[in-house]
């Protein structure tokens, strides 16, 4: 594995910001010293470049096995290099779902020879697979995934004994998609009485509306106190939401955690009538009181991680009838430059940004040696120029699917390299090693 230095980065890590050059061998950081003189393989000089923790992104959809025409671990992983994302863990509603041990482990072979990215994949679960869940492994999978409410596949557990049960006896961390399926239901009818068929998508946060999530969340929350499962909400789209979330604890001494995602952090319901079903996602974007309340809570400890929930589905879906169309987008080329844009607005420190997508997924989910840029540690680093103009476009999306929700957006701030597992993998705008991504492990009994 060749060595690489990298010289005079200003390193974001651990709520400071220094400038220093590391060196990489063995696909670990080695030294980091304020002057580091070797002959290395690849020197890379860093002046005026930040590196930050290679993002590790806990929730995406893939879609291999089984969608692999709206995108696969190969095509995926590639544009979430690209954009930063060093880490990925990737959910069961593939088809077939993954409900067994045996078909966990295909997607686990299916990475190791094809993802650029490291990897880790959740065990699913459902109303009748309890035994199945119990296997799991908990040193080598990042956790257990429950839909409480319907979502892209079929996989909601609507069972009231196995969701208790579930809680009972996971022997890991359960992260759940909450929306409250009676309230959907119940919604959506009242809208097609009114409207027929002909329902615009900008109903969407009215049908999977405030009330079927909170409802769904505080019952995962109930739960998990209860029984002191270890409970991680997916997804944050409300305001009324974040108050279910302590901030007055150290992040690894919590049970209970959350997720925002960038579409929810960018966009609100103002923005249906120009993206229609582009972004039309479960749980919807919502109010613009929502998008900056879940802000807030990012920032003052209540939500705790940032992730993408990546879910390309093809163009030709999208433009379908808003009942019609499936939900998810794709994000994970551009979910780094997104957050930094908030950074260059004043909305949050470089130092928040690497915390809530690299230090605290780590922490969360008890990954062993990623999410902090340690010696020792695995190289999983990203070099961005915080000044440096670019706008997407057709030609620069590297998703399969060929189209992203951020089209026509000008970002100021390029991801130029990205080292995975001590691979410089992206550099300068191309692709230079094909070399896969490792399995995730994580410190946990």
């Amino acid at each position: 594995m060749a060595t690489i230095l990298i010289k005079s980065a200003t390193i974001v890590n651990e709520n400071k910001l220094s400038i220093a050059d590391i060196l990489i061998q063995d696909g670990l950081i080695e030294r980091i010293d304020s002057s580091i003189d070797i002959n290395a393989d690849e020197i890379i000089n860093a002046s005026g470049l930040h590196l930050l923790p290679g993002c590790i992104d806990d929730q995406v959809h893939f879609r291999e096995p089984g969608l692999t025409y709206k995108g696969d671990i190969h095509s995926e992983s590639r544009a979430a290099v690209a954009g930063g994302i060093t880490s990925f863990m990737e959910m069961p509603n593939t088809v077939p779902n993954t409900l067994t041990q045996e078909l966990l482990e295909d997607k686990y072979q299916i990475a190791s020879l094809n993802s650029l990215a490291n990897y880790s994949f959740y065990m699913g679960a459902s109303n009748n697979n309890l035994d199945e869940v119990l296997r799991t492994d908990t040193k080598n999978v990042c956790g257990v995934k429950v839909f409480m409410g319907s979502s892209t596949g079929n996989m909601l557990v609507d069972n009231p004994a196995t969701l208790e049960n579930l809680f009972i006896q996971s022997p890991m961390l359960i992260a759940t998609h909450c929306e409250d399926e009676a309230t959907i239901k119940s919604n959506l009818n009242h809208y097609k009485q009114l409207l027929g068929d002909n329902i615009p998508v900008r109903l969407h946060p009215k049908i999977r509306s405030e009330e079927a999530c909170y409802l769904s969340s505080s019952m995962a929350v109930e739960l998990a106190k209860k029984h002191n499962t270890r409970l991680h909400i997916l997804h944050i789209s409300t305001e009324k939401e974040t108050r279910l979330f302590d901030n007055t604890m150290p992040l690894k001494d919590k049970r209970i955690t959350a997720e925002a995602c960038v579409h929810h952090l960018w966009f609100s319901d103002k923005d249906y009538e120009k993206k229609g079903n582009l972004i039309k996602w479960n749980p919807a974007i919502k109010t613009e009181h929502d998008r900056d309340g879940i802000l807030k809570a990012v920032l003052e400890g209540h939500i705790d991680v940032i992730a993408t929930d990546h879910a390309p589905h093809t163009i030709e879906e999208k433009a379908l009838p808003y009942l019609q169309a499936p939900s998810g987008g794709p994000l994970v080329q551009h979910a780094l430059p997104a957050l930094l844009e908030f950074y260059h607005q004043g909305k949050i420190t470089l130092e928040q940004i690497v915390e809530k997508t690299a230090h605290n997924v780590a922490t969360c989910f008890k990954i062993e040696k990623r999410g902090f840029i340690r010696e020792g540690y695995w190289a999983d680093l990203v070099l961005v120029d915080l000044n440096n103009l670019w706008k997407v476009s057709k030609d620069n999306i590297l998703y399969k699917c060929k189209w992203s929700p951020f089209e026509g957006t000008t970002f100021q701030s390029k991801v130029t390299h990205t080292i995975v597992s001590g691979n410089l993998v992206w550099k300068e705008g191309e692709f230079t090693s094909d070399v896969v991504g490792k399995r995730m492990s994580f410190s946990r009994p």
